[in-house]
């Protein structure tokens, strides 16, 4: 695996997925006009109106077409016999293909039977769990497309993608990883078993290994009975979106489309974004596409509902969502960072949890947009879908989330105007408080409120690609979570009792976590001349917990990836938390210049001459 060093790494292109472009810019906006609206046009055939609006979503998504370059094999039937043609796809969804072929087999296909196609998914083209070999799925002839001297051939699938799929290797892998988990737990609560027959012998290292135990499968059961709150189609309270942003020219313009794109009311959305004073080309950017928005989409109401404003300085994150909050005009806000990607049904699914008066708040799931980069970006995926759909799901069912993520989380407006004043001012150690502002707002909520998770409703993140960036990244969440758990810990206890125990058990684990290996990997094979073969079958054990559960619940080919991210958790983040526990007060970002980066610097050289 390869390791962080001192020397630069080279850039490296994110591969994202790439789907076909849609003629409108702003293609899942309602129709105010009411002439299509957006159940018309996703309703499958035959299909009644009054028909669950969560299936209609998923017929939409199965539609999704995406950008390709596949070469296929076509096996068809005609008057003359079988025939073998070779093409190339252009694009591809889980329901159908385009594909270019000579116009002597798009003359023989118009008529021929019992099509089948062979052709790879490559990782990366497809959202994760279509990576795989297709080999003779049937299709039937739609149509032909003349383009210039090229020829295209539409194809439907008999079965879509995701049929196929589960019909040819779902059931199988969906048994190896179940038994592969039952019998991975049942190993751990075995070892677990053993550290009470052994307790007498070492109080304190049995102990943390039976939370540490207790603590990851009660979190992995809990995960298993959550499901999100389903869509009531009537129920769209106003949102407004705000998008604080520094820095982000690259992605700027693709985050802003992903938030006013979505399948919502017009009336009853509207989307801010607040540049905080940018060194680069954002704002340029920020203004460049409204502008051309309000050029070409008239009919969405651009102007009313898509504002930009920027701040006079640079003054951090917190007083750049501030501001767009005191901007918004509706009764829930929804922060999204500058690096994120909405779904089109983000806001209708996130918006859900709401029906309950108690609710505070709501985070939303966050994949990785850019999976299929490199290692890291894989090991990150697997850990961001495990912290959401098993850890943050865990929260949830007991409405006690503790970390309302940043690239997409949901507020009562009442209550961040509530406490914005002692969340932009707080400091800690005498330092004000720069980053953690999603850790920060989520206690002040959850204090006296309920706070939930919404898988449904999903947004993608770009993470890091190199490792200097990502552990910088990794240690300023760390130093967020050790200043946010010991404020959460004065009141965690008041919550639900399995709840505020699980918190507790979560607070103690990784702290302690660098000293028990200390302790086990040097301490005792040094001192008493025996090998740590249980410790290492324990770490074992979690890595494979958590790569069974990403084969499991999204049956992707990185579930390997969760193995490699405990090894290197071990080896290397692990010992961030250290330096975090001597540090923590420190107020830098770490990965883009804030103030307080700037004066970071000049501490450390007062004749640097640095930007912002």
């Amino acid at each position: 695996m390869k390791k962080p060093n001192s020397q630069p790494e080279a850039e490296e292109k994110d591969i994202l997925l790439v789907t076909k472009a849609d003629r409108r810019i702003l293609s899942k906006v309602p129709d105010k006009e009411g002439g299509r609206s957006n159940l018309d046009r996703r309703r499958p055939k035959n299909a009644d109106i009054s028909q669950d609006m969560s299936d209609l979503i998923t017929a939409e998504n199965m539609g999704k077409r995406y950008v390709v370059n596949y070469p296929v094999l076509l096996i068809y039937q005609t008057a003359y016999g079988k025939t073998v043609a070779h093409g190339q796809a252009l694009d591809i969804s889980s329901t159908g293909i385009l594909v270019d072929v000579s116009p002597s087999v798009a003359a023989e296909l118009t008529g021929a039977v019992q099509i089948s196609l062979k052709f790879e998914i490559t990782p990366g083209s497809m959202p994760e769990g279509y990576e795989m070999k297709v080999n003779n799925i049937a299709a039937q002839y739609v149509r032909t497309v003349q383009a210039g001297d090229k020829t295209y051939i539409a194809f439907e699938f008999i079965e879509t993608l995701a049929e196929y799929t589960q019909r040819r290797r779902g059931r199988y892998r969906l048994t190896l990883a179940s038994l592969f988990l039952f019998f991975i737990t049942a190993a751990i609560v075995l070892m677990r078993t053993e550290s009470i027959v052994y307790f007498k012998f070492n109080k304190v290292l049995y102990t943390y290994s039976i939370i540490a135990a207790t603590f990851l499968l009660t979190r992995y059961l809990f995960g298993s009975f959550y499901r999100p709150v389903p869509i009531d189609k009537d129920y769209t309270p106003g949102v407004t979106i705000i998008i604080p942003c520094f820095n982000e020219e690259k992605w700027i313009q693709r985050t802003i489309t992903g938030c006013i794109n979505q399948d919502y009311p017009l009336d009853r959305l509207e989307v801010i974004v607040v540049d905080d004073c940018s060194t680069d080309k954002s704002f340029e950017r920020i203004k460049e596409f409204v502008e051309e928005l309000k050029l070409k989409e008239k009919r969405y109401d651009i102007d009313q509902r898509l504002l930009y404003v920027r701040q006079e300085k640079n003054a951090g994150k917190r007083e750049a969502m501030a501001r767009g909050a005191l901007m918004a005009k509706h009764e829930l806000l929804v922060f999204v960072d500058s690096d994120s990607f909405l779904d089109p049904f983000a806001v209708r699914h996130i918006v859900q949890p709401f029906k309950d008066a108690r609710m505070g708040g709501v985070s939303g799931r966050t994949d990785v947009a850019n999976t299929y980069t490199n290692t890291l970006t894989k090991m990150q995926s697997v850990r961001y879908y495990i912290a959401f759909r098993i850890m943050k799901a865990a929260e949830s069912y007991f409405d006690a989330v503790t970390c309302l993520s940043g690239p997409l989380s949901c507020y009562r407006k009442d209550l961040i105007l509530k406490y914005m004043k002692p969340w932009l001012e707080q400091t800690f150690l005498g330092e004000k408080a720069t980053f953690g502002d999603d850790r920060s707002m989520t206690n002040f909520i959850l204090r006296h409120h309920h706070t939930g998770y919404q898988d449904s409703a999903i947004c993608y993140t770009i993470v890091p690609n190199k490792y200097n960036v990502f552990l910088r990244q990794q240690m300023r969440w760390k130093r967020s979570w050790l200043r946010e758990s010991l404020i959460a810990s004065r009141f965690m206890w008041q919550k639900e009792p399995f709840m505020a125990l699980s918190f507790y058990m979560g607070v103690i684990v990784p702290f302690l976590a660098p000293i028990i290996v200390l302790y086990n990997l040097i301490y005792i094979p040094l001192l008493h001349r025996v090998f740590p073969s249980n410790f290492l079958l324990g770490i074992l054990l979690m890595a494979l917990l958590m790569s069974m559960a990403q084969l499991l619940l999204r049956k992707s080919s990185t579930w390997i990836y969760g193995m490699w991210f405990c090894v290197y958790y071990e080896a290397v983040l692990l010992w961030q938390m250290p330096i975090a526990w001597f540090t923590f007060w420190k107020s830098n970002w770490g990965t883009r210049l804030t103030p307080a980066d700037v004066l970071e610097k000049i501490k450390k050289n007062p004749k640097a001459k640095m930007r912002g």
